[in-house]
């Protein structure tokens, strides 16, 4: 007899408002309706129902013993380091039996990124002016708005991400701001990306869903925007729940499942083809020597030995 897989259950940040809660609980039916193979649960760590603990109290209610917890969340802060974690192991004292695994967070997976690209296309395409193409990237700036955090590495995360949306895709720039607790700020943010040359500027939220942080990224694009006429600035939408969210979760789920928790592999050119460096994908990875003072070799592997060559055939 198989033992079936592990019930799923999403957790989520939680917001004040309505419409953003509803796109999460959405999202969650969402997958269930795709997976009806899987017991699938979600709620928040705090701000709106159902709670987290409601999620797992659902899914034993089911005679689900094993689950696996995908955190819904692009960076890894105080939330998917510390609150889910401490609320799953109150809910496995809760329900003696219990056992679970728990995924990583989404981002900055090359499947959001081409959301993220999506977006600032549709952006440019809806107010280009002086019959300028959309498609002309060059003078284009992107102004990355992340949550922000009192966590410098999930600070770090946002700029990574940033990183990634610019290589290889010819945007002038991908400048990253904050729209709470860390800075720049959004309106620190579009002076920096004035202040670099930019031309035209999309401020792009690095949001899953609505809720009240995105909407005040538009709200201070819009003042901002007011307050220097003379610059050209769109704002872009949130990622929302496209079909590579749901595919995005479902891969954390199975990487959970399979203990494959390995190190962040996703924007690897070795092995992702990410724009402009796809002829890196699969590449055998030779040793490189630098000579030294006299001019004998000494070879020096990169790293890699957390997973052998990087051609990742995992």
């Amino acid at each position: 007899m198989t033992t079936p897989q592990p019930a799923l259950l999403i957790a989520g940040h939680g917001t004040r408002d309505e419409a953003g809660a509803e796109a999460f609980r959405d999202f969650v039916r969402e997958l269930g309706r795709r997976h009806p193979e899987l017991p699938v649960a979600g709620g928040f760590i705090e701000l709106s129902p159902p709670p987290l603990g409601e999620a797992v109290t659902e899914l034993v209610e089911q005679g689900v013993r094993r689950f696996t917890a995908v955190p819904l969340m692009l960076v890894s802060a105080g939330h998917a380091k510390g609150d889910i974690p401490a609320a799953l192991a109150r809910e496995k004292e809760r329900h003696p039996g219990i056992s679970y695994t728990y995924g990583r967070p989404l981002g900055p997976h090359p499947s959001l990124l081409n959301v993220l690209e999506r977006r600032l296309e549709e952006a440019l395409g809806s107010g280009s002016s002086a019959g300028r193409s959309p498609g002309d990237r060059a003078d284009v700036t992107v102004l990355l708005v992340g949550r922000g955090s009192t966590d410098p590495d999930a600070n770090a995360e946002v700029h990574k991400a940033a990183r990634l949306l610019w290589e290889g895709r010819g945007y002038a720039g991908v400048e990253t701001a904050f729209v709470s607790l860390a800075a720049p700020d959004v309106p620190s943010g579009l002076d920096r990306c004035v202040k670099l040359g930019a031309r035209r500027i999309v401020v792009l939220p690095y949001f899953l869903f609505t809720g009240i942080l995105p909407d005040r990224v538009r709200e201070q694009t819009e003042g901002w925007a007011a307050a220097h006429p003379e610059a050209e600035v769109h704002c872009a939408d949130v990622i929302g729940p496209e079909p590579e969210l749901l595919a995005l979760v479902m891969e954390r789920y199975q990487e959970a499942i399979k203990g494959d928790l390995r190190m962040n592999c996703d924007s690897c050119v070795y092995r992702i083809a990410l724009p402009g460096f796809e002829d890196k994908v699969g590449m055998p990875q030779q040793p490189h020597f630098h000579p030294d003072d006299d001019g004998h070799h000494h070879g020096h592997g990169h790293g890699h030995h957390h997973h052998g060559s990087h051609s990742h055939a995992h």
